[in-house]
């Protein structure tokens, strides 16, 4: 039989072999990224290729994308992966603060850290500047009243993120929230501010009923002045006052101009046919809207369909500069990044760097596709 040391033994010996493993994957994915390969399979970033083609969930492509980005800035990442002293939990607070110039000093401080207890270092690592933004939604009992009001938490304008601090397109803003009370305001060195709000649990939905939600966002002083300038403006039509009323107010209208955009109206004009500053008529962007489901329509090589509802436009197969015409079968609903990726296959990336970022279709948001 067995002793508990040599199950011990063969334990460790398998974790080094888990260990090994996942660094060879590692660097296998950073040259994978390198030459951006996942560009070729119809992927718009190395975390879309990892989510979707790799099946990973979107928190592990996530790790792994932002470990692969930091073994190839900073190779001394891989072997402490390798050796286990650095585990992929925590590399997203790391690259939050690892630079060129601080890398041999702070490398080591995220050696065999909990999340939370590298959360804790990056937080004291990261300038006072830089302020996380968190969004969460939880979900209320539907017993007694509606609440009346939004719970709402003043905070600093979030900087941008650190330098190495990747963060995909999906993953929502970190924004610090306040369940409860309305806020009250006090004062600080002759200025007026919020109290700080209480860390937010880790989950982002947390589902006790299915109809009232409580929403904790963080906003600026400019939101609250426009809030409040805006239930001033609705006092007829909303006397009490409710925030929730007035921001779902707010939200309708959004919907309401977006509908129109797309020609999602009951009784939709005739279009007198297109013009240079719109060249999809009405009626094909009705169709095609509805077609897609108000996804992106982008077949992947694996040939499953990309179906993101962000930064959506209407997309010529056969582009106009070719010949191609805005019919309902020669236009198709694609988010931005595959549009841009549409224009490359066809102009080359040479002609398209002009119009586009030069980090890539899904780092930041491109300049405007004379593709369509």
């Amino acid at each position: 039989m067995d002793t508990a040391r040599q199950l011990a033994d063969d334990l460790a010996r398998l974790l080094r072999h888990e260990h090994g493993a996942m660094a060879d994957f590692l660097l296998a994915l950073a040259r994978f990224d390198e030459r951006q390969r996942w560009r070729e399979l119809g992927h718009t970033s190395l975390f879309y290729f990892l989510h979707r083609e790799l099946k990973l969930s979107k928190g592990a492509a996530q790790n792994r994308k932002t470990a692969a980005e930091l073994i190839q800035a900073f190779p001394e990442v891989e072997s402490a992966l390798r050796s286990g002293e650095l585990c992929l939990s925590t590399v997203n607070e790391l690259a939050k603060v690892l630079t060129p110039e601080n890398r041999a000093e702070v490398l080591p401080r995220f050696f065999g850290l909990s999340r939370r207890d590298a959360e804790a270092v990056a937080a004291a690592l990261r300038p006072a500047a830089v302020v996380p933004e968190r969004e969460v939604v939880t979900v209320i009992r539907a017993t007694g009243p509606a609440p009346r009001a939004l719970a709402l938490v003043a905070a600093p304008s979030p900087a941008s993120a650190p330098p190495g601090h990747s963060v995909h397109p999906d993953e929502p803003p970190r924004s610090v929230i306040h369940p409860g009370e309305p806020p009250s305001l006090v004062t600080t060195g002759g200025s007026s501010t919020l109290p700080a709000a209480p860390p937010p649990p880790r989950e982002t939905v947390k589902p006790l009923d299915a109809e009232v939600a409580r929403l904790h966002l963080t906003v600026s002083r400019a939101f609250l002045d426009k809030l409040e300038a805006a239930t001033d403006a609705l006092g007829h039509a909303c006397p009490v006052g409710n925030a929730a009323e007035i921001l779902e107010r707010g939200l309708d209208l959004v919907l309401a101009q977006r509908a129109r955009r797309h020609g999602l109206v009951e009784k939709p004009r005739r279009s007198r046919g297109p013009s240079r500053a719109d060249l999809v008529p009405a009626e094909v962007k009705r169709e095609v809207w509805r077609r897609a489901g108000g996804r992106c329509e982008w077949t992947l090589e694996s040939g499953e369909r990309c179906g993101c509802r962000r930064r959506l436009e209407y997309d010529h197969v056969q582009p106009l500069a070719l010949g191609g015409a805005s019919t309902i079968d020669n236009v198709r609903l694609v988010c931005r990044p595959h549009n841009v990726l549409a224009a490359r296959h066809v102009f080359g990336d040479a002609l398209m760097d002009r119009y586009t970022a030069p980090t890539g279709p899904c780092s930041a948001a491109p300049r405007r596709s004379r593709r369509s």
